[in-house]
């Protein structure tokens, strides 16, 4: 790994064509996880440098001790000391030679080792943007999964095998990028917790001053005057000449003395209550079932129809390859009918396709509704690769199988697209085929719309990482070594809205999967047209 990174240095030397730049590091665990090995890299590299500074200390202290005793004789009789040549030359020899080695010593700089490594390494650190991603994501998964502060601060996460904990300072770090982005409403959470913490007698580099100067003003953007007055107070106790803080309670009081005048009847302070709320929580209803079904929370099927649901022993209609051999597959969901096939892809072939697509994660990206042009957008947060038949029997082999099994033609599909997502890494809802609106979203391919998905989870997920779909209320949970197709046309080509879709935050864990979007050439004869618009 380091030969790579110094040659990556060279090549922006040379200019050769050798990719160096900065790639989105929260958007995929995959890609984080050379992270660690970078800072492993640099604490060994810390180590030796430690090590050259206390080996020079002893150095420095050894020569001290010896210089201590012989001063100390020689003081006390210079003129017998020196009496002896030996003595004489030693003293001569010392002044002019050895204090000047001595000095050079001292001066000596043992941290080049370390400091160029750290320049190499430095190209390959995460920037401003991962961290700020990283703690949207945080944010996202507080609000997903409806956690609390202090729950989420503790690291008290279900599935956790390391347990970490959030440090008054990260706290308020996080606060301050809410705050960035005019989010008062996590402000004033996160501040708070913070401010809980210090309270609670944690040793923090992070000031309640500071903190305290947030939060009063993130309650006030949010409609709490009372709240803001009584936190600027706090505030004020703490550091009596605080420029801000004096202007803000003069002007908090005006607008208080403001308000009494008016007399508002306990009515609108109610109303405007209720509209504090609703900027808090500002999401449309598909938001709401969407982070409910994220977190298990979805509609039941009732009896009736929980009873059409079957699993089974599936042949592909008769294929050769799995008459005596066929998969099992169980039904996930009636309409729209989405089928989950078990045990369909071996942990060998996901750590070839995994290794495959790992040196070609790129930030995933989304097809503009308007224009066609593939751009990167925040509700998608992972990486995703390209994989193509002919460059991996592996890759091949699984083709064919999804063929076997769906009965389609994969000729005219697109590639395997295989993903990783990042810290809190979502796919919010959307739809694999082109609407009405979308006459050129895959113009450019020839080969008709997006007929059908086939999705393989890659691994298990600890907590969160469902894909859900809003419109009926159905989650379906990732299980490694597993796929779930569906169709996204009716026979007739009309588009099934049903099949909205959503990839949910992952909040513990590593997801990979990897689809294949079927498109609608080459399946006339297939799957053949029926008369019936929706049928």
């Amino acid at each position: 790994m380091a030969f790579k990174k110094v040659w990556c240095a060279l090549a922006l030397g040379f200019l050769l064509p050798f990719s160096c730049a900065h790639t989105d590091f929260f958007t995929s665990i995959g890609h984080m996880t050379d992270l660690i090995n970078t800072e492993k890299d640099l604490v060994v590299s810390l180590k030796d440098y430690i090590k050259a500074e206390e080996s020079k200390l002893e150095q420095i202290k050894k020569w001290a001790e010896k210089l201590d005793q012989l001063t100390a004789t020689a003081t006390k009789d210079p003129e017998g000391f020196l009496g002896h040549p030996v003595n004489a030359f030693k003293l001569m020899k010392r002044l002019n030679t050895e204090w000047g080695e001595l000095e050079s010593l001292v001066l000596k700089d043992m941290s080049d080792g370390f400091i160029s490594n750290m320049t190499i390494q430095r190209q390959f650190f995460p920037n401003d943007e991962d961290q700020t991603g990283a703690a949207k994501a945080l944010l996202r998964l507080q609000d997903t999964y409806n956690l609390d502060t202090d729950t989420l601060s503790r690291g008290n996460l279900p599935g956790v095998k390391h347990k970490s904990f959030l440090t008054a300072e990260d706290c308020f770090e996080l606060g301050k990028i809410a705050y960035t982005e005019a989010d008062y409403y996590h402000t004033e959470l996160w501040m708070e917790q913070a401010l809980k913490q210090l309270d609670e007698g944690e040793v923090s580099s992070a000031d309640k001053v500071y903190i305290l100067d947030y939060l009063s003003y993130a309650v006030y953007q949010q409609g709490d005057l009372a709240k803001a007055m009584a936190l600027t107070r706090r505030l004020l106790e703490l550091d009596p000449e605080h420029q801000r803080a004096n202007g803000n309670m003069k002007y908090f009081e005006y607008i208080m003395a403001k308000e009494k005048e008016a007399n508002k009847s306990s009515t609108d302070s109610e109303e405007q209550e209720k509209e504090t709320e609703v900027k808090k929580k500002d999401y449309l209803p598909e938001r709401r079932k969407y982070e409910m079904l994220c977190r298990g929370e979805g509609l039941k099927m009732t009896p009736r129809r929980q009873k059409r649901l079957f699993c089974r022993y599936y042949d592909g209609n008769r294929n050769p390859r799995y008459i005596l051999g066929p998969v099992k597959q169980e039904d996930e969901w009636d309409k729209p009918r989405i089928v989950r096939f078990l045990d369909i892809i071996s942990d060998e072939e996901i750590e070839t396709v995994k290794e495959l697509a790992k040196p070609r994660l790129r930030r995933a990206t989304i097809s503009n509704p308007i224009t066609g042009a593939l751009e990167t957008a925040h509700y998608r947060i992972s990486k995703s690769a390209w994989l193509s038949g002919y460059e991996s029997p592996v890759v091949s082999r699984i083709n064919t199988r999804i063929q076997d099994l769906t009965g389609l033609d994969v000729s005219t599909a697109e590639e395997l697209q295989v993903a990783n997502y990042g810290v809190g890494g979502q796919y919010e809802p959307h739809f694999d085929f082109a609407r009405k609106d979308e006459p050129d979203a895959f113009k450019e391919l020839g080969t008709g719309n997006r007929i059908a998905t086939w999705l393989f989870y890659m691994s298990d997920v600890s907590a969160g990482g469902a894909t859900v779909f809003p419109e009926v209320g159905a989650s379906v949970w990732p299980r490694k070594g597993t796929a779930v197709f569906w169709y996204n046309l009716f026979p007739s080509g009309e588009g099934d809205y049903s099949t909205r879709h959503a990839a949910c935050p992952v909040l513990v864990g590593n997801k990979w999967v990897s689809n294949k979007w079927l498109h609608e050439r080459g399946q006339e004869f297939r799957r053949p047209c029926t008369l019936s618009e929706l049928e």
